[in-house]
């Protein structure tokens, strides 16, 4: 492993974190708020970031598992020191509670452990919405757009970070292809702040909205969340940007340049979009009762499945009071997710939609041995390789998530809390149902738990693999094994460079 390399991209991760650290202290001093708890934070992360920046190792090669390893080494640092502004301003005192939220905000979870916000500065509030904007593309996509890196190491960086089944290139160069995702990352953050602001919100909402929209976090600077607003149209606004942060990024840039073909033939934006119609249709029928017009019920059913589907996490209403098949269906689609390459969580529907018909591929396989059956989709056959990943990702997906349940059922929650948590913040969610629900939040959680469900967060986010590589035992044997072998070759060279014999013969000559 190239230790140093790593050690030299986990500097700049946090000298980056450094300067987006400023726009929320410019924020506390606009509004006379105190500066101290991001000044203290940017100082420790300079003087921590800053020695290993200037010493760029001259070997600058990553390999895959050093890509995995410092992509989850970056979430792991950018959580724990993104919480330090929230115990320093007394917001949060506890550091794990603290980690929990950062972590939440960062991985655009959503869930909280705060019952009170609206008392909170303006500062750290925004700070507490900024990181879902941060976290929603990535920060080492980010560092790939804007430092000149080169060689195979750009493509293990991305595929470590961006979520989904497949990852691949918009065009040759891959920092081109990172700089194209940000710019339209940016251009649509952009576009939903003017509107929310034509809409008649302060610019300050307006920022920390579109922030969690576009990371799909759903951080709200309102104990009611959207619902405080009490403004359909702001609703409407969120909800439809919400479904667009949802789809693949990939497809915007088809867009952009004029290739509708590519459009039309991805199944997953198919099966994205049926499945928002369907389910909103069906908590319509079901819930129509519960309002006294048909308009309320549209919306407050269509915000609610663009905000499960998408893992946005905002509320507009308390749904854990629905009927039982409107409840179901939600849960259900936390299990889904949006589309690969968005900034949404979940399983992702690409691999959803591979495993179905990798099932139905086996079931055909059963009825005629003989045939050959290739999995395909977009119209073009996938590699099996691939179908296997998924595979192996939904068991690890299944293990994790029963770890999980098991681990903080010790806290004695009912296991509808609990199976709807770990759901919540292993697929980056946020509300679940029950104590956990829209109205609730995760504070009573033991500490224990709250840092359990956080790697949870940070695991999902980074869809299992690179945690799992991080925390390997093998991965650090192997780590200590390189040291240790170098200590023994040089020690080697020594004795034999001092040996009587090598002394005689350099004698003679």
């Amino acid at each position: 492993m190239n230790t140093r390399m790593i050690r030299y991209l986990l500097s700049i991760t946090l000298l980056i974190e450094a300067g987006l650290m400023l726009l929320p202290l410019l924020v506390a001093w606009i509004y006379g708020e105190s500066t101290t708890p991001f000044l203290l934070t940017v100082i420790i992360l300079l003087l921590i970031s800053l020695p290993a920046v200037f010493f760029k190792p001259y070997n600058t090669r990553i390999y895959a598992k050093d890509g995995f390893v410092c992509v989850a080494s970056a979430w792991l640092l950018m959580s724990l020191f993104g919480a330090l502004p929230f115990v320093f301003s007394g917001a949060i005192p506890n550091f794990v509670s603290a980690f929990f939220e950062t972590a939440s905000g960062l991985t655009t979870t959503g869930a909280s452990i705060l019952t009170e916000i609206e008392s909170l500065p303006r500062g750290i509030l925004f700070w507490r919405s900024f990181t879902h904007w941060i976290g929603g593309m990535g920060v080492l996509v980010f560092m790939l757009a804007i430092l000149p890196l080169s060689g195979g190491q750009t493509m293990h960086l991305m595929r470590a970070e961006v979520p989904g089944p497949t990852k691949g290139k918009l065009v040759p160069k891959m920092k081109d292809s990172a700089m194209i995702l940000y710019g339209i990352y940016i251009a649509l953050t952009l576009i939903l702040a003017v509107i929310l602001l034509i809409c008649g919100q302060p610019l300050y909402h307006a920022l920390v909205n579109a922030f969690a929209t576009a990371g799909t976090g759903g951080f709200s600077v309102l104990n009611n969340s959207i619902a405080g607003y009490n403004s359909p149209i702001v609703e409407w606004v969120i909800a439809i940007f919400m479904l667009l942060f949802g789809i693949n990024f990939n497809l915007y840039y088809f867009m952009l340049i004029g290739n509708f073909k590519e459009i039309r033939k991805s199944e997953e934006l198919r099966v994205f979009l049926a499945l928002v119609l369907i389910s909103t249709a069906a908590i319509v029928i079901n819930t129509a009762k519960l309002f006294t017009n048909l308009g309320d019920c549209i919306r407050t059913a269509f915000f609610q499945v663009t905000t499960i589907i998408s893992t946005a996490g905002f509320a507009t209403t308390d749904f854990d009071l629905w009927p039982s098949l409107s409840k179901t269906i939600l849960v259900l689609l936390m299990l889904t997710g949006s589309c690969a390459g968005s900034t949404a969580g979940g399983l992702k529907l690409s691999r959803v939609i591979l495993i179905f018909k990798n099932a139905m591929r086996e079931i055909r396989h059963i009825l005629r041995p003989r045939s050959v059956n290739i999995v395909r989709l977009d119209g073009v056959p996938v590699q099996e390789d691939i179908v296997r990943s998924a595979i192996g990702y939904l068991a690890l997906y299944v293990i994790m998530l029963i770890c999980t349940v098991f681990l903080i059922s010790f806290d004695g929650y009912s296991l509808e809390t609990n199976l709807t948590a770990a759901i919540a913040c292993l697929n980056n969610i946020g509300p679940g149902l029950k104590e956990v629900g829209p109205t609730g939040n995760f504070a009573g959680f033991s500490i224990l738990s709250q840092f359990l469900l956080a790697l949870s967060m940070i695991l999902g986010r980074l869809e299992i693999i690179p945690m799992i590589v991080l925390l390997s035992p093998d991965t650090w044997k192997k780590m200590f094994g390189q040291k240790e072998s170098a200590k023994i070759r040089k020690l080697q060279r020594i004795h034999r460079a001092a040996s009587p014999v090598r002394i005689n013969k350099r004698n003679k000559k």
